[in-house]
């Protein structure tokens, strides 16, 4: 049985670093955020960011701040649906987590020798604690970036620690599963640190949380030279609340692909980043959002260009059902000196219902005077004559409007690079469909 805690406050804080045994120095950092978090005031419909995902029907108090765990499990005690997620996908390492803690890990010999940290943040946070004190909340999301991560900062739970030495090639996903408990505060933290000439591939699986919410930060620390793939998938419940903050830091000749899946939840609202600080940095930054019934989702980029001779690409597509939602709001900002950048944003939306809506505003910054930077938003209807020449082909009208949907995502998804996921994606947009 899970006992979950009630009230948010600073003694809330503390007793939540005091379950997890944690030194001073953390306990110190947490503080300072729920002060941080304490001083900030929620989003108003007059801030821009949030003009067009208004928070109505959150309240903080309805859940608990968070759950102590029960501990590990075998593998033969895991529940069905992440026994599924743990074995679709072929991993070098697998963390699963529930209810505010680690709840089993799965390694292959692939790893041994090689140097790669993988393990859930609290262990970390014990056993490495000089990289979780350099790394965690510093050079990517600060504490106070907005309500959410302060309160993150405060009250973070679940958390996977990805370092991977210099010149290191991992050749299979790092994999980490998130189940999250049901009428509470969930926190789950990623950072990643890949050191010069490495590569790895790391997917979060995010899923649960019935009458919860989620403040999540990803942290991506991409050194010279080093390739990393990123994946976030998240399939939470249709009741869920869904906070997300994430940057990732580029340095010199770096190569980023991430790719942010947004099925889930009653509404999502994430900030992400690119931080390109090194010349001849390269990076992707990818998405797939299919809301129905009367789902939110709300995505605000930023491709920040500080340097120069750097490239970003991104692309969001999405399609829409019953009376769903999207948002999309996106800047490319070149700074001075930022000449020969190559940036390009485009955002998608195709709506099947006349009921749904999507909202996109792309922007640019140019501060410098040599780039080549484009941005473009498309919204479109399916039209009827095209479901009607796949029908009169033998379709139903699900499988004519599955094809269809997928044709128009599948400029994301032949990017994803892992084949596991990718397949895991299109039984997702089936389900979406048959609603």
């Amino acid at each position: 049985m899970i006992e979950a805690t009630a009230g948010f406050s600073q003694e809330t804080v503390r007793l939540a670093s005091e379950a997890k045994n944690e030194p001073d120095w953390m306990l110190d950092f947490r503080l300072r955020a729920w002060q941080h978090f304490e001083s900030m005031p929620w989003p108003e419909p007059t801030d821009e960011d949030w003009r067009r995902t208004r928070l109505t029907g959150f309240k903080l108090d309805n859940y608990a701040p968070y759950s102590t765990p029960n501990g590990a499990a075998n593998r033969q005690d895991l529940d069905p649906v992440l026994l599924e997620a743990l074995d679709e996908m072929d991993s070098a390492a697998s963390l699963i987590y529930q209810d505010g803690g680690l709840l089993y890990r799965q390694e292959s010999d692939s790893l041994a020798g090689q140097g790669v940290i993988f393990t859930d943040l609290q262990t970390a946070v014990q056993q490495h604690p000089e990289f979780v004190q350099r790394y965690f909340m510093t050079e990517a999301v600060s504490p106070d970036a907005n309500k959410f991560t302060a309160l993150h900062a405060a009250l973070w739970d679940t958390g996977s620690f990805i370092f991977v030495p210099r010149n290191t090639a991992v050749t299979l996903p790092l994999q980490a599963i998130l189940n999250q408990g049901d009428g509470v505060g969930g926190y789950h933290h990623t950072l990643l640190v890949a050191e010069e000439g490495a590569e790895v591939t790391v997917v979060d699986d995010l899923m649960g949380a019935e009458n919860a919410f989620q403040a999540s930060v990803v942290e991506l620390i991409v050194k010279d030279n080093a390739q990393v793939r990123y994946i976030n998938l998240q399939d939470f419940q249709h009741t869920a609340w869904n906070f997300l903050t994430g940057r990732a830091v580029l340095g010199k000749d770096t190569d980023l692909r991430w790719i942010q899946v947004s099925w889930g939840s009653r509404l999502t609202k994430a900030f992400l980043d690119l931080d390109l600080q090194g010349q001849g940095g390269h990076g992707e930054l990818l998405g797939l959002y299919f809301p129905t019934r009367r789902q939110h989702i709300d995505h605000q980029t930023l491709q920040l260009h500080r340097v120069p001779n750097c490239f970003s690409d991104l692309l969001f597509n999405g399609a829409l059902k019953h009376r769903a939602r999207s948002v999309y709001m996106g800047i490319i900002k070149v700074l001075p000196g930022a000449q020969k950048t190559d940036a390009f944003q485009r955002n998608g939306n195709l709506i099947l219902d006349r009921s749904a809506r999507s909202d996109s505003i792309p922007g640019l910054e140019i501060e410098a005077d040599d780039v080549r930077c484009t941005h473009a938003a498309t919204a479109a209807q399916v039209e009827d004559e095209y479901v009607f020449y796949l029908m009169a082909r033998g379709l139903t009208r699900p499988q004519a409007e599955r094809m269809i949907v997928q044709g128009f995502l599948q400029g994301v998804l032949d990017r994803v690079p892992v084949e596991s996921v990718m397949h895991k994606l299109e039984k997702v947009i089936s389900r979406k469909i048959s609603r």
